[in-house]
């Protein structure tokens, strides 16, 4: 099968952009500097006037909650969070924390944390990830769009990602891609192809995409830790309007063969992260500065330990920037809260079996 389509495109444009930004906002003891806001969306936002310092109080939760279903995706600056506290905080946001299900072992982990899943470069011994170890080639489907854990069958809500140590030198960026709007601008044709379809989504599948050598045949603890995970590919955002459960993950439509699927699969994301305005190569710098070179995406840059970003997996996508060789250390811990609102179970068998049978047109 053909991979032309998977062409991955580097997104350099700051966060927030640098001139021609929105109004920072004012709400209570908290101010929102919005990364994307037009009259009828809005699409990222750094916020300050939390204080980490201490246990956050349910009121400040609760308003943080609301920005979150506006935004999608907040970022915190200089947290100074550590591990019990970034999971006290992560507790406050739902019931249940995805556990880490240690593929290599907890013994081989460098956190050992239940609760945090260790996204870091840094081996036990604190040297750098060896470019050529299984650990490097899975880390590769970071690189990949994706929405974390859609290969669970319970997904998930949130994720929360937190910075520690030095800032990265070599470039170190998160990417994220607005579900909401990017499911608007569809034409209503497509809205009525994809409206009932339901998506297979499967872990190992990403990670062969992003490294078909090491991961063309997944070792047999590999497949049976996580089998696959099935989901409307149409659902709908906490604030109301409709959006796309997309991934990497996302590999074979139900009624539909396995390249057409892809082909399908990866239109859709490719309209999610494509770009707005044309620049030349190098991109152009007012791009860069206005933020205004990609129509759904924008990019965090990690600027120094504790910095913070919390997104929402219902109505965003996500990417990292790859290993290199001349990448320093990058230390960053995430933790995962699970879904618990009416789709968190993804579709049913009866769903699932329906969807088989009509096929697709």
């Amino acid at each position: 099968m053909s991979l032309d389509h998977m062409y991955i495109r580097q997104y350099e444009n700051t966060c927030p952009p640098r001139t021609g930004c929105a109004d920072v906002i004012e709400e209570g003891p908290l101010s929102i500097k919005p990364v994307f806001q037009s009259e009828d969306s809005s699409f990222g936002a750094e916020v300050f006037g939390v204080d980490w310092s201490k246990p956050i109080p349910d009121t400040i939760v609760a308003q943080l909650v609301a920005l979150q279903d506006k935004y999608g995706v907040l970022i915190f600056r200089k947290t100074g969070l550590n591990n019990a506290r970034h999971i006290a905080f992560s507790q406050k946001l739902g019931d249940k924390l995805e556990i880490n299900p240690f593929f290599y072992g907890r013994e081989n982990d460098r956190l050992g944390e239940p609760l945090l899943f260790d996204v870091a470069n840094i081996e036990l011994d604190g040297s750098l990830v060896k470019l050529n170890s299984r650990r490097y080639h899975h880390s590769l489907g970071n690189a990949l769009w994706h929405t974390d854990s859609s290969y669970h069958q319970q997904r998930s809500k949130y994720s929360i990602l937190l910075s520690h140590g030095s800032p990265v030198e070599g470039g170190s960026w998160t990417h994220f891609a607005d579900m909401r709007r990017a499911y608007s601008d569809l034409s209503q044709a497509k809205k009525d192809q994809i409206e009932d379809l339901v998506i297979e989504h499967d872990l190992w599948h990403s990670r062969k995409l992003a490294s078909p050598a090491v991961f063309g045949n997944p070792l047999p603890h590999e497949l049976a830790a996580k089998p696959p995970a099935f989901h409307r590919l149409v659902q709908v955002a906490p604030d109301g309007r409709k959006t796309l459960y997309l991934a990497a993950h996302a590999k074979r439509v139900l009624g539909m063969d396995l390249e057409k699927s892809q082909k399908l699969i990866w239109e859709l994301i490719g309209h999610c992260t494509q770009s707005k305005v044309h620049c030349p190569i190098p991109p152009c710098r007012w791009a860069l500065l206005t933020g205004l070179s990609w129509k759904y995406v924008f990019s965090m840059e990690w600027l120094s330990g504790g910095d913070m970003v919390w997104w929402d997996n219902r109505q965003s996508m996500h990417r990292a920037n790859p290993y290199t060789e001349d990448m320093t250390a990058r230390d960053v811990r995430r933790s995962t809260i699970l879904d618990d609102g009416p789709l968190a179970s993804g579709a049913t068998s009866e769903e699932q079996a329906a969807a088989e049978k009509a096929g697709v047109n």
